[in-house]
């Protein structure tokens, strides 16, 4: 059996471990010209699956309109003509009722619980090493914070999943390099800190699974655009390429992140699946000091720092409504000012790279895994910013339905029929 993936992010790559352990023949195609090369390349570099939570929250409605106003911000909302935007959005809002956000955040917290097992197999199997560090805090500058803090933790009491409520002593001790920010005025009303969830290299670990495919007889092919899905009587037997040239396959798995919703339409599937923007910064540490343990993420910013060595990654604010490529200055405020804010006098910004891409986010958050109505067509995609945390799990799963075996979870609220029962 041969299957094409196409898309080679960290999403795509891990499609392509799992289907080639399962004895199946893999094509990788992507446009660019080598793996992780667009949003995993921005990744936050987070494995998550306690704090992993849908955007669509309780609060988001009045967090969105207040954020219009401020000079720095997580959100940045850029109004337009295009219907599946204001589609988008609507439905997002919709998802922001607290039953909603219950469901889907466990929904979330179930892929992403497994696929850190399935990333834990890989790093044991395969002696990988990616900068790894483990914990995760979540910090909360204000009541307010605290208070919408509330339902998602007693999400995560009532289903035993493993996280702490810190003091801000608790905090400092936990994290001592948060010492400098308090006396700098920086605010801090506590933190959750959630000791199972861990960090590293994302574009790191993809090009080190990608290395074990090829060796494996998985091909790549990059510098390769595919154009569009063909078939026969209702089957998807290959893809068209750019070129004009075909590819036939038995299978073809769509992992192209935020490209996906363009090459399913043609075929009658239309996810709703929106390309929202986001930033990252790579700055260097002072070589006098010594940062952070663990990675955090600033919760009123919606801002992570990700210890990477003796660097950082901070990564954070969506821009909804832009298409547009290069980065904005309002965006790039919000990530220094969270990095000066928590980590005074320890970066050196003269060396900081800047990057923006798009993330495939759906209005509910879980990412759409699985078949469709079509035979020989299958989707990975719709992980929005946490891509990285979902990934090995997620290919996993498809590669087992492709292969004709069960799931090790339950993939309800995955699939695409959650979207396609409302029509």
């Amino acid at each position: 059996m041969h299957v094409i993936v196409v898309g080679a992010g960290i999403v795509g790559v891990c499609t392509a471990y799992w289907l080639n352990r399962n004895g199946i023949q893999v094509t990788v195609l992507d446009r660019r010209s080598g793996v992780a090369q667009e949003s995993s390349f921005g990744n936050a570099g987070i494995v998550a699956p306690a704090y992993a939570s849908p955007w669509a929250s309780p609060g988001m409605p009045g967090k969105m309109l207040s954020y219009l106003f401020k000079t720095e911000s997580p959100l940045l909302f850029r109004p337009s003509a295009d219907p599946a935007l204001w589609r988008w959005t609507a439905r997002w809002l919709g998802h922001s009722r607290l039953e909603r956000f219950n469901a889907n955040k466990l929904t979330m917290h179930r892929i992403a619980r497994y696929s850190q097992a399935q990333l834990d197999v890989l790093r044991e199997e395969h002696d990988l090493e990616f900068e790894r560090r483990v914990g995760y805090l979540q910090l909360l500058r204000s009541e307010r914070d605290l208070d919408l803090s509330r339902a998602a933790r007693q999400i995560m009491q009532d289903n035993g999943i493993r996280h702490a409520l810190l003091s801000v002593d608790q905090t400092t001790a936990l994290e001592p390099c948060l010492q400098d920010a308090l006396q700098i005025g920086t605010p801090l009303a506590g933190a959750i800190h959630f000791p199972d969830d861990e960090s590293g290299n994302c574009p790191l670990v993809a090009k080190l699974i990608a290395g074990i495919c090829e060796r494996a007889g998985v091909r790549f092919v990059f510098n390769t655009t595919v154009r569009s899905l063909s078939g026969i009587q209702g089957a998807v037997t290959g893809v068209r390429l750019a070129d004009g040239k075909a590819l036939a396959a038995q299978a073809v798995v769509v992992a192209s992140g935020s490209d996906s919703t363009h090459l399913l339409a043609p075929s009658g599937i239309h996810l709703p699946i929106y390309p929202v923007k986001g930033y990252a910064a790579n700055a260097a540490l002072r070589a006098d000091v010594i940062g952070p343990k663990r990675a955090f993420v600033d919760e009123a910013y919606q801002t992570t720092v990700t210890p990477l060595g003796q660097r950082l990654r901070i990564a954070g604010t969506a821009e909804l409504g832009s298409r547009s490529p290069g980065v904005r200055e309002k965006a790039l405020r919000t990530l220094i000012k969270v990095a000066q804010d928590w980590l005074p006098g320890m970066l050196d910004l003269s060396l900081t790279t800047w990057w923006s891409g798009t993330y495939p986010m759906t209005p509910d958050g879980p990412p759409v895994l699985g078949a469709t109505h079509l035979p020989g067509l299958y989707l990975n995609t719709g992980h929005g910013s946490q891509g990285w945390c979902m990934a090995a799990g997620s290919g996993r799963i498809v590669a087992d339905l492709i292969a004709g075996k069960t799931p090790e979870i339950d993939i309800q609220g995955l699939d695409i029929s959650r979207y396609t029962r409302k029509n």
